[in-house]
């Protein structure tokens, strides 16, 4: 949008174009400044934004007081770029006319949900759970126009939705957003320019519980109190830590007991796939890569945990270099219920009841760490291409912050009063407390 001087003389000299104004329409690039970072500045005019497709969508407040958006998207912001500066230069010089408005988008939301998710590139198990969602969002919305969806329509649905379960309306509300969203993004989608979801905490389902690592004594009695099948599934996933998916794909050929090693390469997804006689839903297993590049790895197995191993893939797994390592009875790949089914008693018999399946691989992020393994180190042993997902697995043990602490006066060269008192022992060589020897 044109302000100021440079406005006044584009409309009141006849579309002469004043010579500053068209050196200013070369201002869209930022100035390398003297002794600081050369950072991109806002732009004069127009805006540009990436959409979720990767393109670019440019816009501008024309004239007429109104944004207008680019017939098209671009594919870089440079092309974006080029188009506002010629559709500035228009406006410069008298010859810019609004552009003719598209006829208002009839469709309703059952369908424009149903395209994008059609379109959307999704692993199996999340195309799956985003149906889920709009199947459910399509009870309330199915039949109403994108257009006709207000804030205050929103509003009534989410105050409608039952209380007790905040975590599943926070996912609704998301999938409504982001449906939503897509639709404003869409350039074949006219006359939507403001996501009626308007609530950003709504999406934010309740705190997570606090996750407590098991103690390595914990860990062998919920292995000692699994179906001997499964008993080295708890030490691999603990200990190595790999996901269900991953431990439920994985094959004789992918275990290297020799070398000490795991190669993860693929993973397990249960998705839906119509309805049995019985009128429940029917699963099917989806093979592919783990969750994400990342995920694609080689993880080295503690050598406690080797003959573990060697003795399961002896009495249980599947023969042959394809043989499923941890099948399930039927044959086939462990499915979850089941799973969690059998590990119910385990963690019971273990004092740790509030633990869950994944919160094994919690743990064994949280030994690596306490082993000495660097940010680095961990996100490779997790399968992670970013530090946080990292540092979101690795918790504090308990009893840990005081054995650190009282490393700390020991490199200090304080000693404690009292001979053999639990940090040195009578030859002067350092010991672990029983707390210290569970979380190593």
């Amino acid at each position: 949008m044109l302000h100021g001087a440079c406005a006044r003389d584009a409309y009141s000299n006849n579309g002469r174009v004043i010579m500053g104004d068209l050196a200013r329409l070369d201002g869209h690039r930022s100035k390398p400044k003297l002794g600081g970072s050369n950072k991109r500045t806002r732009r004069r005019f127009g805006n540009i934004r990436k959409l979720p497709s990767g393109r670019f969508q440019a816009s501008y407040q024309g004239p007429d007081g109104l944004r207008h958006k680019a017939p098209t998207t671009f594919l870089t912001t440079g092309d974006a770029s080029k188009w506002l500066s010629l559709t500035e230069a228009d406006i410069i010089a008298a010859r810019w006319r609004p552009p003719q408005a598209s006829a208002p988008t009839r469709e309703n939301f059952r369908d424009y949900a149903s395209r994008w998710l059609n379109a959307a590139d999704l692993k199996p198990r999340t195309r799956d759970e985003y149906r889920r969602l709009i199947d459910d969002l399509v009870k309330t919305f199915g039949d109403r126009p994108l257009l006709g969806i207000t804030p205050d329509e929103v509003v009534a649905w989410h105050v409608a939705l039952p209380p007790d379960r905040a975590t599943g309306n926070a996912h609704r509300y998301r999938m409504l957003h982001r449906v939503m969203q897509a639709a404003v993004d869409d350039e074949n989608v006219h006359g939507l320019t403001v996501n009626p979801c308007q609530h950003p905490k709504w999406g934010k389902g309740p705190a997570g519980r606090p996750i407590v690592p098991a103690t390595v004594g914990q860990l062998a009695t919920i292995a000692e109190h699994m179906p001997p099948r499964l008993a080295a599934a708890v030490h691999v996933a603990a200990w190595c830590g790999l996901r269900l998916g991953e431990l439920a794909e994985l094959r004789r050929a992918d275990v290297d007991l020799k070398g000490g090693t795991i190669r993860v390469t693929r993973s397990v997804q249960w998705v839906r796939d119509g309805v049995r006689d019985n009128g429940k839903a029917r699963y099917v297993p989806v093979v592919g890569p783990p969750k994400s590049d990342a995920g694609i790895r080689t993880v080295t197995i503690p050598p406690h945990i080797v003959p573990i191993l060697r003795e399961h893939l002896a009495e249980h797994a599947q023969p042959g270099p394809r043989g499923l390592v941890f099948p399930a009875p039927e044959g086939g790949q462990l499915r979850s219920g089941p799973v969690c089914r059998v590990f119910g008693p385990a963690r019971e018999a273990a004092g740790r009841p509030d633990l869950r399946w994944h919160d094994l691989r919690h743990t064994g992020a949280t030994l690596y760490a306490q082993a000495g393994a660097t940010l680095r180190e961990s996100m490779a042993y997790l399968g992670h291409s970013t530090p946080g997902m990292a540092l979101h697995y690795a918790h504090v043990a308990e009893g840990r912050p005081a054995t650190l602490a009282a490393k700390l006066s020991a490199m200090a060269g304080w000693e404690p009063p009292g001979v053999n008192d639990g940090f040195t022992d009578e030859d002067g060589h350092e010991e672990l407390s029983e707390t210290d020897v569970d979380n190593t």
